[in-house]
Parts: structure tokens; C-alpha cells; sequence
């Protein structure tokens, strides 16, 4: 075993307590950047944890707070053509009960908008313009919009951007976010911000594979798309967000066997032109 000198020994000692003395001095003072980015990273994993945690229920839950607000809010005007209304959902109920979520309480709305637009908010909700139905051919490319909305809904973007955001603008706290905040982000989300490259990637994909499970044929994914990329001027709003239309066309076709493209259901366009755009 190895024996120091007294002196020495002291000198190890002193030091030792020197180094323990100034370590605890830098852990508790508030001027460096380390604690405050330590503080950070712990607020954002209790939000993380709370919103990746979030029941059916208590998302169905805000998601009917959401949509309260979007609605008396005045942000669109809601169609009150029940037979319209009626068409949209029987398309929606089929993709859901066909869906990774079937469970959840889905909810299809039809909003009285010229401008070709789809969007969904967390717990099923999602909303069709009237401009849109008018620009589909077939209830087959309809019913590719109202896939790729639920996709968002069963992938949960909304919750995981709603997360981003209340990180970047600072709304969380050790107790993580409040029912007002969440509501709020909802409603900000659904109107102003759009989904992320990867959500619409993933939400094309996903919805192409519920469009077939549904029994529709995948090529109204491609055929509507198509279409909205052709069209003159600024891109509809569905496709005015990150990716480039031109090539979510491509990773849909690349998806699709030119074989099995035809078929399915909802192909037939007299019909949609009676059933759809006559009550338009």
C-alpha cells in the first residue's frame, strides 16, 4: 500500500475540497448558460412525455374544443347541405373504420370555401372545402384527400407539431402545457400553420394504404394530385406546403403498381357528377 507524506496528504486534501467548492459554485449559479439549458431540456421532456401520452380520449376531447373555437371563431362557414354533408362522411367513415385508428370517433365536415383546401385537427376531425369536391373527377380522388387527412390524424402530426411549436415559442413550464394553450396551438395550427415535409410525405403514404384497404382504387391519389400540380397560377392551398407537389406525385407513383392502379371503387364519373357536384 502505497504511504503519502503528512504534507503532502494535506495538500491532496485542500485541493480536492477546492475543486468540490468550485464545482458546486458553477452547478448552482444562474449566470452560466449549462443550467439553464439543463432546465430546458427537462421542461421539454415533461411537455414531450405529456402530449406523446395523450389518451383517446382526452385528444378527442380537445379536438371537439378545437373545433368549437374554429367554428364561433368565424374562420369558415360551415356547409349546411345535408346531403353533401352525408356523402362526404359516408367516404370519410368508410377510410376510418379501414384506418390504423378505427376506434376513434371520426368527424367530417364540409366547409363552404371555393378555394381547393382539406385540413384535420388532433381527436378525427377533418374538414373539406366545397372548392375541392368541386375539383375532384371521382369519388375516388376525393376520397385520396379525405385519406391523406386522416393519415394526419393517425400519425398524430398535429399533436407532434403542436409540441415544436410550443417548444420554439415558449410556452412550456414544469407542469408542461395548459388545456388553453393546447386549444389555442389547435386552433393556430389548423388555420395558419402547415404540416412538415415529413408529416406530408407520411401522410401520403399512409393514406395511399387506407385508400386501397378501403377498397377505393389508388390511382384518384395520383390523378388528383396530377391534376392540382397542372393546374395555372399559385398552387391550392393542399398543395401550397413543403414537399414539392411534382414530387409527392412521384413517390406516389413509385408506390402504386401500374397493375393494380385501376382497381377499386370510385372510379366512375358520371356518377360523382351526380352524386357530388350537382349539390355543390
Amino acid at each position: 500500500m502505497m504511504k503519502f507524506k503528512r504534507p503532502f496528504r494535506r495538500s491532496l486534501i485542500y485541493g480536492l475540497l477546492v475543486t468540490l467548492m468550485s464545482g458546486s459554485i458553477i452547478v448552482s449559479s444562474p449566470q452560466p448558460s449549462y443550467g439553464q439549458s439543463w432546465l430546458n431540456w427537462i421542461f421539454q421532456g415533461v411537455q414531450v412525455i405529456q402530449l406523446s401520452t395523450l389518451s383517446d380520449s382526452q385528444e378527442v376531447k380537445y379536438g371537439q374544443q378545437i373545433n368549437r373555437e374554429l367554428i364561433s371563431s368565424g374562420q369558415f362557414r360551415l356547409s349546411r347541405n345535408r346531403a353533401l354533408i352525408e356523402r362526404v362522411d359516408r367516404i370519410g367513415q368508410r377510410l376510418a373504420r379501414n384506418s390504423s385508428r378505427p376506434n376513434l370517433p371520426f368527424t367530417f365536415q364540409v366547409i363552404q370555401d371555393d378555394s381547393i383546401n382539406a385540413f384535420a385537427t388532433m381527436g378525427g376531425f377533418v374538414y373539406v372545402n366545397t372548392g375541392l369536391i368541386a375539383a375532384a373527377e371521382n369519388e375516388a380522388e376525393l376520397a385520396s384527400v379525405v385519406g391523406h387527412e386522416i393519415a394526419h390524424i393517425t400519425e398524430r402530426h398535429s399533436i407532434k407539431q403542436m409540441r415544436n411549436v410550443a417548444i420554439s415559442q415558449g410556452l412550456m413550464s414544469a407542469a408542461g402545457l395548459n388545456e388553453n394553450d393546447i386549444v389555442n396551438l389547435g386552433v393556430q395550427l389548423a388555420v395558419n400553420l402547415p404540416n412538415s415535409r415529413e408529416a406530408e410525405l407520411e401522410a401520403d403514404q399512409v393514406g395511399l394504404q387506407n385508400l386501397r384497404q378501403a377498397g377505393y382504387a389508388p390511382i384518384g391519389m395520383i390523378t388528383f394530385m396530377k391534376k392540382l400540380t397542372q393546374k395555372g397560377g399559385s398552387p391550392p392551398a393542399f398543395l401550397s406546403t413543403h414537399p414539392g407537389s411534382s414530387q409527392r406525385v412521384e413517390a406516389l407513383t413509385q408506390a402504386v403498381n401500374p397493375e393494380m392502379a385501376y382497381q377499386g371503387d370510385g372510379l366512375d364519373n358520371q356518377a360523382y357528377q351526380r352524386e357530388f357536384r350537382a349539390l355543390l
